[in-house]
C-alpha cells in the first residue's frame, strides 16, 4: 500500500483493519449523505496542518500521522503512520585479532655476490692500471666516460625524449680527460668549452623542435660526466699521482661502505625520504665516520708530507660530496623514473650507477690535496 491511502477518507463498509460494520454516531459515506445527517455526527478533531516530509503534497500524509488510529485498540505498526520503520541495531561482531605480521628480514636489494664479484675484477683492473703506466689509467677514465655518456643520453632520450648529441659528447669527453692529464686544469676549460660548442653545432642538423632542451642536456652532460672526471685524471699528474688516486678511490669506497653497513644494520630516520627512500641519517653518520678514520690512515702512511689531520678532514669531506652525488644521480633517476641507468654491471646497474659518487668527489679531493701537500 502506498503513503497517499494513509491520509485518504474511508470508504463505505469498511473501518479499519477489521471488518466490524457501522459505528453508531458516524455518518455514512456516498449519496445518501445529507446536512440532517451530518448535524448528529461527531465534530473530527482539528489537527494542525503541519507537514510531514516538507512540501505540501505530504500534508495530507502528515494529518493522518498526528491524528493517530482509528480506534483506541489499534496498534499502530511500525511504518504505518507514516514514518519509516526502525529495526533494531544489530550488534556488530567483535573483530576477529589477526595474528602479527612476521618480521621480515632488512635485504640488500641488490646480489651481493655478483656486486662483490665485479667490485673486485674492476679494482683489479684499476690498481693494474694505475700502478704500471699512468697513460693506461687516461684510457680506462676515458673509457669510463664515453660508457657513462651513453648510458645517460640513451636513458634521456627514452624516457624524456631528449636527444643529447652522443657523437660530439663522446669525442670531446675522451678529449677533455687527456687534455686534463696533458695541460691541466687549463686543457680540461678549453676542451669543455669546445665540447659545448660542438654540441650547439651538431644538433642544428636537425629540425629545430626541442633545440634548446636538446643543447641544454648536452652541455649537462659534458660537465656532469667527463669535465668532473679530468679531475682524476688531474690528480694523476703529480710525483705521487697514483697514490693520490688511489687515496681518493679508497675514501669514496669506504664512505660508501660505512654508509651501507651502518645503515643496513641501524638505520630508522630517513635521510631524504623523497630522493632516495632508502639513505638515512645513520648511515650518513657510518659514511662520515668511516671516511675519516680512513683519510687518516691514508694521508699518514700513502700520501708524503700528509698528516692524520688533514686526512679527517678529508675524509669528512669525501663523505659530504659522495653522498651529495648519490642524491644527485638518485634524483636524475626518480625523475627519469628509472631504478639504474644501465644493466652493464651485474650487482651494481650501469657505470653511471658507479661513477655517481666518485664525479663529484673528485675535484673536491684534488683542491684539497693540493692545498695540503701542493701539487707536485
Amino acid at each position: 500500500m502506498n503513503d497517499s491511502s494513509w491520509g485518504a477518507p474511508p470508504q463505505a463498509g469498511y473501518w479499519g483493519p477489521s471488518e466490524q460494520g457501522p459505528v453508531q454516531g458516524a455518518a455514512p459515506a456516498g449519496p445518501a449523505y445529507d446536512a440532517h445527517n451530518a448535524q448528529q455526527t461527531r465534530p473530527m478533531p482539528i489537527v494542525p496542518d503541519v507537514p510531514a516530509h516538507g512540501g505540501d503534497q505530504d500534508d495530507d500524509r502528515g494529518a493522518a500521522r498526528l491524528s493517530g488510529p482509528l480506534f483506541r485498540d489499534d496498534t499502530p505498526s511500525a511504518g504505518s503512520l507514516g514514518t519509516p520503520s526502525q529495526k533494531p541495531q544489530e550488534p556488530m561482531p567483535s573483530p576477529v585479532p589477526q595474528p602479527a605480521p612476521a618480521p621480515q628480514k632488512k635485504s640488500a636489494g641488490r646480489d651481493l655476490g655478483a656486486a662483490i664479484g665485479v667490485g673486485v675484477g674492476l679494482g683489479a683492473v684499476i690498481v693494474a692500471s694505475l700502478f704500471v703506466v699512468k697513460a693506461v689509467f687516461v684510457g680506462v677514465i676515458a673509457v669510463a666516460v664515453v660508457v657513462g655518456l651513453w648510458e645517460l643520453t640513451s636513458r634521456l632520450e627514452e624516457r624524456k625524449g631528449i636527444k643529447a648529441p652522443l657523437v660530439p659528447l663522446a669525442v670531446g669527453g675522451a678529449a677533455m680527460v687527456v687534455s686534463g692529464y696533458v695541460r691541466g686544469a687549463e686543457g680540461a676549460w678549453v676542451a669543455m668549452a669546445l665540447t659545448a660548442l660542438a654540441v650547439l653545432a651538431w644538433r642544428m642538423t636537425e629540425p629545430p623542435e626541442g633545440y634548446l632542451k636538446d643543447v641544454t642536456a648536452g652541455v649537462f652532460a659534458a660537465f656532469y660526466v667527463p669535465f668532473l672526471a679530468t679531475f682524476v685524471a688531474m690528480m694523476l699528474t703529480a710525483d705521487d699521482g697514483p697514490r693520490r688516486v688511489l687515496t681518493f678511490l679508497l675514501l669514496t669506497v669506504v664512505s660508501d661502505t660505512g654508509a651501507y653497513a651502518i645503515g643496513w644494520r641501524f638505520g630508522k630516520h630517513k635521510l631524504a625520504p623523497r630522493i632516495s627512500p632508502g639513505k638515512t641519517r645513520e648511515g650518513l653518520f657510518g659514511a662520515v665516520t668511516f671516511a675519516m678514520v680512513g683519510g687518516a690512515l691514508c694521508m699518514q702512511y700513502l700520501i708524503e708530507d700528509g698528516t692524520w689531520w688533514q686526512g679527517l678532514i678529508l675524509g669528512f669531506a669525501v663523505a659530504a660530496t659522495a653522498t651529495l652525488g648519490d642524491l644527485g644521480e638518485s634524483m636524475i633517476k626518480r625523475d627519469l623514473g628509472i631504478k639504474d641507468m644501465g644493466t652493464l654491471l651485474p650487482g651494481h646497474g650501469g657505470i653511471m650507477d658507479r661513477l655517481d659518487s666518485l664525479l663529484p668527489t673528485a675535484p673536491v679531493v684534488w683542491l684539497l690535496l693540493v692545498l695540503f701537500v701542493g701539487s707536485g
